[in-house]
């Protein structure tokens, strides 16, 4: 309302100032009718033509003796009035026509009156214009408040973190009833942390708890407090928690809370000032000398590690909620969600996609189904069906077919062979995932692909089974050079030598699977520099020790490398079947894999009667492990 009278003032001196102009452009046009060059009224005058002319400055007006009227301008000549007076012209002589009073003020103040406009509303922008404040209103939180019903999703659409939304449900229920703990002396958690993994629904579960809690929400981004001002976005806390105790009991939501919630005095340089600051504010909001009862914060993260240990103490975030990967059920559940949104076919089975998806998280499997939907619109079909829950899968897990990717025969069979033998060591090492699939399509960066799809929930992998994943790794090296020779080893294996020797180098140095150096820890921090105190810590491994960790990684990259020639060596027949059915069929699925294990010819695709799910069991993969399984392959150009 203040703004009003001034808009209205501004409005009134527009419209004037238009006004005038319009009136000068009409006055002009008019002017225009009548108006004759001075030569032609020289010669009117000497013709007896013009009756009577009014001076004003150098414009004239005057009456023809046929009553019609002109308009002119004098361009100087002194003569002019002698020749008037000679044909006996009346003359009238008039004084410059003044501006009134009202116009004179509106043609020198209007400018001004313009720019006091454009400034004021600049100023009350800055002061007061968009979501947190504006240039002078640094210190205003960008928290966004949600009134009760404005956010539609709830606690029912969350699905596959059962464990999750009883720790959070627990929250809105002492926010709806108090009471029910007050009187047994229980106190709500003054802060709840939720971790895990990125994409596993932990912003979804803060918006279903807004959808759920029938009080105030407020929400913002680590990011949002953290500005190249120092004190600003200590301010902007405390601005944030002052609205809160406004309206509490509520929940204040912080998304990626390691954006400033970061160890301090970590990394070069004695750390970040503003961002320490805003920490050091929020230390003291959540737990300080004056509390704040009935404040709930709720913060979501995938980088626990990163946190100062202040901030997870009891009396902050009192409660760690872990939000994982989701299991069997949990994926079913999960896609039986994303399925309402999207027509499905009867012959969808939501149980056999979960289990051909092991570590597939929440948003991995709404892609999924998205991926799905997009496959189904490009092939005209009006429900989404299984096979295209397949394809889209396999564009997930080993990348999209690139088919514009034109290969030689001679390429197409160093690849068919390289493919063919990391699936053979995978079937015969034990403790291995089993082979789902072998494709020799180029897919993404890959020139072909062998995919492995573990048969169970896995939470750890014992020694035998990290040393079969080695041995697999091999087997496409080998295998092009126990066909095609030593000189003909590509660089195709280049990805296959580096994981293998990370996961040689984790068993000896962080696992504990040597036998040579024993249960010890031999690992550095492996902590980026600006995260962590890496830089500044001292190695405590002897230069002999460090000698020793080399040679016990060598021994079990040889004993394995050594392990995969020999499987090779004894199943050359079934590598040359194998490799015969990538080149006939390019993609080989499971039961076309065991008809080659067992010396028969694969059968064709049409007679596959294979499911596209792993053969048995559910799948979860380990956390040392990719998603969906293990993948075998290399990067354009490197099979």
């Amino acid at each position: 309302m203040k703004g009003k009278p001034l808009s209205i003032v501004l409005w009134i001196a527009v419209t004037l100032w238009l006004l005038m102009l319009l009136n000068g452009l009409n006055s002009g046009q008019q002017a225009d009718a009548s108006r004759v060059s001075y030569s032609e009224f020289l010669q009117e005058v000497k013709s007896g033509a013009v009756a009577e002319v009014t001076i004003r400055d150098e414009l004239i007006k005057g009456t023809r003796t046929d009553g019609s009227y002109f308009e002119t301008f004098n361009p100087g000549d002194p003569g002019l009035v002698g020749d008037l007076l000679g044909q006996g012209v009346t003359i009238r002589a008039v004084p410059p026509e003044r501006p009134g009073l009202l116009s004179q003020i509106i043609i020198a103040w209007l400018p001004f009156l313009i720019l006091i406009g454009v400034w004021v509303w600049f100023m009350r922008r800055s002061m007061g214009g968009g979501v947190g404040g504006g240039l002078f209103n640094f210190g205003k939180s960008r928290a966004r408040q949600h009134a009760e019903g404005e956010v539609k999703v709830t606690l029912a659409d969350v699905a596959g973190v059962e464990e999750a939304k009883e720790e959070v449900s627990e929250l809105v229920e002492f926010l709806r009833n108090p009471q029910k703990f007050s009187s047994l002396g229980g106190r709500i958690p003054r802060g709840v942390l939720m971790v895990g993994p990125p994409g596993t629904g932990k912003t979804l579960l803060a918006r279903a708890i807004a959808g759920e809690a029938k009080v105030p929400f407020f929400s913002v981004s680590g990011s949002d407090f953290v500005e190249m001002f120092v004190g600003v976005g200590a301010s902007r806390v405390r601005d944030l928690f002052e609205q809160a105790k406004k309206h509490a009991p509520c929940i204040v939501f912080v998304d990626e809370i390691d954006a400033v919630g970061r160890r301090r005095g970590a990394g070069l340089g004695g750390g970040h000032d503003e961002r320490e600051q805003t920490l050091n504010q929020l230390l003291v909001e959540m737990d300080g000398f004056a509390g704040n009862e009935g404040i709930i914060v709720i913060a979501a993260t995938n980088r626990p590690d990163v946190l100062d240990p202040a901030l997870l103490r009891p009396g902050r975030f009192d409660r760690q909620v872990v939000v994982g990967l989701p299991d069997l059920s949990g994926r079913e559940a999960i896609l039986k969600v994303h399925m309402r949104k999207v027509p499905i076919a009867d012959s969808v089975d939501a149980r056999t996609i979960a289990r051909g998806t092991p570590g597939f998280s929440g948003a991995d499997l709404a892609n999924l189904v998205n991926e799905a939907a997009l496959f189904a619109a490009r092939a005209g079909l009006t429900e989404v069906t299984m096979e295209m829950f397949e394809k889209a899968k396999d564009k997930i897990l080993m990348g999209t077919e690139r088919r514009s990717v034109v290969m030689s025969e001679d390429e197409k069979r160093l690849t068919a062979y390289h493919e063919a033998g990391h699936a053979i060591v995978g079937l015969s090492v034990p403790e291995h995932d089993p082979v789902h699939k072998v494709s020799i399509i180029p897919r993404g960066r890959a020139l072909g692909v062998t995919l492995f799809l573990p048969e169970r929930d896995r939470y750890s992998m014992s020694k035998r089974h990290l040393e079969s994943q080695i041995s697999t790794l091999f087997g496409g090296r080998l295998a092009e050079e126990m066909i095609f020779g030593p000189e003909a080893v590509t660089t195709g294996a280049s990805n296959d030598i580096e994981r293998a020797t990370e996961i040689a180098r984790k068993m000896v140095t962080r696992f504990g699977l040597s036998d040579g150096l024993g249960p010890l820890a031999y690992s550095e921090e492996e902590g980026e520099v600006f995260l962590g105190r890496a830089i500044t810590q001292h190695s405590h491994i002897s230069a002999q020790t460090a000698r020793q960790i080399d040679q016990e990684i060598r021994a079990i990259i040889d004993r394995n490398y050594q392990r995969a020639k020999q499987i090779l060596s004894d199943n050359q027949d079934k590598l040359h079947a194998m490799s015969d059915a990538l080149m006939q069929y390019e993609t080989i699925s499971l039961e076309q894999i065991r008809d080659i294990m067992a010396g028969r010819p694969a059968r064709p695709p049409e007679d596959d009667d294979s499911s596209p799910d792993i053969p048995a069991g559910t799948g979860t993969t380990g956390a040392e492990r990719p998603r969906g399984g293990t993948i075998v392959g290399g990067p354009l150009g490197e099979h």
